[in-house]
């Protein structure tokens, strides 16, 4: 027994384990939490006020696009992280996503042992019968209301009442923020590095050459968004200084360089022919040795760091 119990904690990542703890209300108290989690030996815990029926959560947010791979997510129950079965999966994709992993003291999910794992694998399933189970349900009524010959859908929408539009403008900004906020770790990133030195012409082709179909009104909103709920520095949304064609290929082949340092120049290079880039002579063939002088000005001009001796 206790050889297992050593190899089962082998196993797991040497990381930091972030605790999280959520109440409803400001009148409540994390304490209760907080103490169970630093007893199963979390080094940091963040703490948010807000309803478990949201999920706009800053402080959640925040910590799953900052957490760093090995670190563990910590939570006393499923209930202080998510209220639905959708939304709990969502947040473990993102950890996943950041190589993270998930734990709940109370409940048998740990994803770094294969029981947890299984759990997981459960949920989800459940979630998927859940989602068909609605869908039904939903079609079912349809055909209900319209054998009887009344109209699908909201009257309220239908009339254009004024409490009706509302709330469904309200829904509507919640479900975008949730999306949002669900895929920030595959794009933010590069953002936060590349602007607003670049265009949003040049990060949307950027993050499109990692299969990430962005155009550059949809990013701006997005991230105008994010500012606005105070998850990305208002900085991003500077307008672009007017460049040279030159410098302009100078900051957009570092910002490639500074998203994947592992990239070869011969790599950049065809990075660079696939964006439909031409070559500061005009060209439409790059070579390793032209992105290598781009790269060697931008370290010169401060924009890379200077590779160490």
């Amino acid at each position: 027994m206790a050889n297992d119990t050593h190899n089962r904690a082998s196993r797991r990542p040497q990381g930091r384990l972030i605790g999280y703890a959520r109440v409803s209300t400001d009148e409540q108290a994390t304490e209760a939490q907080e103490m169970e989690l630093l007893s199963a030996g979390c080094d940091v815990i963040v703490r948010e006020h807000g309803s478990g029926a949201s999920r706009a959560r800053p402080a959640l947010s925040k910590l799953v696009r900052e957490i760093s791979t090995g670190d563990t997510l910590v939570v006393v129950r499923l209930d202080r992280l998510a209220r639905s079965v959708s939304h709990l999966l969502e947040v473990i994709e993102s950890l996943t996503a950041a190589g993270a992993l998930f734990r709940s003291l109370r409940d048998p999910i740990d994803t770094s042992t294969p029981q947890g794992m299984f759990s997981l694998q459960v949920l989800g399933a459940v979630a998927q019968l859940e989602r068909s189970l609605i869908s039904e349900r939903t079609k079912a009524g349809i055909r209900a209301a319209k054998a009887k010959g009344r109209l699908p859908g909201n009257p309220g929408i239908r009339e254009r009442r004024p409490e009706a539009l509302a709330k469904m403008t309200a829904a509507q900004k919640a479900a975008y923020g949730t999306r949002i906020q669900a895929t920030t770790n595959q794009w933010l990133p590069t953002v936060k590095r590349m602007r607003p030195d670049h265009t949003w012409d040049d990060i949307a082709r950027v993050l499109k050459q990692r299969g990430l179909d962005w155009t550059p009104e949809r990013l701006r909103r997005a991230v105008r968004w994010m500012v606005s709920e105070g998850m990305a520095d208002a900085t991003l949304l500077r307008k672009s200084p007017p460049r040279l064609p030159e410098d302009r290929l100078m900051t957009l082949v570092a910002g490639i360089h500074s998203s994947n340092a592992k990239l070869t120049l011969r790599e950049i290079a065809r990075q660079l022919e696939q964006l439909h880039e031409r070559t500061p002579r005009g060209g439409i063939k790059w070579s390793p040795s032209s992105v290598k002088n781009l790269i060697d000005r931008a370290r010169r001009s401060g924009l890379l760091a200077r590779e160490s001796a």
